[in-house]
């Protein structure tokens, strides 16, 4: 009796850790990047924000509303956004600088026939889309996905873009606003980590 009570025990302990262990994955903030290959990083010493950065974009349902998760999550975006970049040695400099950045906010519902390419324009002359163009499971889990575009200066709709991050996690229904600002900071400081200070070794 004894024998099976501490086996029960066991396999209740391995249960529980299999349960966090998915809870922590489905927690867990993957974030990547790319960069133009072709464009020197180690000239880039100042970064501005474009005139227009920040879009909040919600494909959840119809009756979703982006203003007020702007209005949450742009001040800590921005700031931990110039945090990182002054670590790397870079100065913000508005009106004139060696780049430009933006962002976006991507929430989506994580449903079949739905892929986060088809929100963001593909980076075609660096050979990548934005995301994998593979839909989406069957899960309905909210995903969250914060995108950060390195621009060269120029006129509107003619500034390539020289570096991408994409941090994307899936965002609980339960998780307060607390949590979920924190969230967004690790993202932000995750993405900035990952911008390069070099040209791309081809």
């Amino acid at each position: 009796m004894l024998r099976h009570s501490r086996t029960l025990n066991v396999m209740t302990v391995f249960a529980l850790a299999a349960v966090v262990g998915v809870a922590l994955d489905a927690a867990k903030i993957k974030a990547r990047a790319e960069q133009d290959p072709d464009f020197d990083f180690a000239t880039v010493r100042t970064w501005s924000w474009d005139t227009d950065s920040g879009r909040v974009i919600m494909a959840r349902t119809a009756t979703d509303d982006p203003a007020p998760v702007k209005a949450r999550v742009d001040p800590i975006i921005r700031k931990y956004v110039q945090v990182e970049m002054a670590k790397k040695g870079l100065k913000e400099s508005p009106g004139a600088s060696d780049v430009q950045l933006d962002y976006y906010v991507l929430v989506t519902l994580n449903v079949s026939g739905q892929s986060m390419g088809q929100f963001l324009p593909a980076v075609a002359y660096w050979g990548l889309p934005p995301f994998a163009p593979a839909a989406t499971s069957f899960n309905a889990v909210t995903k969250g996905s914060l995108v950060i575009d390195a621009m060269t200066p120029g006129k509107v709709g003619q500034r390539p873009v020289v570096w991408r991050g994409i941090a994307q996690s899936a965002v609980g229904d339960t998780e307060t606003p607390e949590e979920r600002e924190s969230r967004v900071r690790e993202a932000t400081t995750e993405l900035i980590k990952k911008f390069p200070l070099k040209k791309k070794k081809k």
